[in-house]
């Protein structure tokens, strides 16, 4: 059995775990392979294995990715997007997991009608004081979920959040508490993806009620 094998049996039975802790089914949960930085051997390598969802950060780096792999790869952008890169971005990823502000979100409302498209997206939430941390604050996070489910060409799926990295466990309960308090504010329609959860977190935000994790280095191991 390969490494990369093991990692993903491994990453199965702490999400299995993680689930009978909370009495809920490990089908519930969707996981993201973030391939970030990871060769296109390595990402068939994870399709080969039943993976679907892939999750890349930069368009430069993913538009060989999309043109060389299978094409029911399910493309998941979830870095920070730029308004002048969402033109490469909307009709090639099934979900845009990163819409923070208004700005972006009209060119992507822009860029879809133009293609007579729908583009699933998650509305960002910040949820780490850090500067550099992308996405709308908690508190103008419904501003923004409004002016998303405005848009005729956009349709909104859930919300997405970064928790601080850190090993305190109560610092993680309360980043994700904020995230899935913002989810269940939103209509039921859109109530689809708690998108929450990565290599260093993913069984605590299981048990805060994430429906979709975003694992990269559990699963790929550390990036050169």
């Amino acid at each position: 059995m390969s490494e990369l094998a093991d990692r993903w049996n491994a990453l199965q039975e702490v999400i299995a775990n993680a689930c009978a802790r909370v009495g809920r089914a490990p089908s519930e949960i969707a996981l993201v392979a973030v391939s970030k930085g990871v060769p296109i051997e390595r990402i068939q390598e994870a399709y080969a294995l039943g993976l679907r969802d892939f999750g890349e950060n930069y368009w430069q780096e993913s538009r060989e990715k999309l043109h060389s792999l299978p094409s029911d790869i399910r493309w998941h952008f979830i870095g920070h997007l730029q308004t002048n890169k969402a033109k490469y971005i909307v009709g090639r990823f099934a979900l845009i997991q990163s819409v923070d502000r208004y700005e972006l979100l009209q060119e992507i409302q822009k860029r879809a009608q133009n293609l007579n498209l729908q583009q699933a997206v998650l509305v960002e939430v910040r949820l780490d004081p850090t500067e550099s941390r992308a996405g709308v604050e908690p508190d103008q996070a419904e501003r923004l979920i409004e002016q998303v489910l405005a848009q005729p060409n956009l349709v909104l799926q859930g919300v997405m959040g970064v928790a601080p990295y850190t090993d305190d466990e109560a610092t993680l309960r309360e980043a994700f508490r904020t995230l899935r308090q913002v989810y269940q504010k939103l209509p039921p329609a859109n109530q689809r993806w708690l998108s929450m959860g990565m290599s260093h977190d993913f069984a605590l935000a299981i048990e805060e009620g994430s429906t979709m994790l975003r694992i990269g280095t559990a699963l790929f191991g550390a990036r050169h």
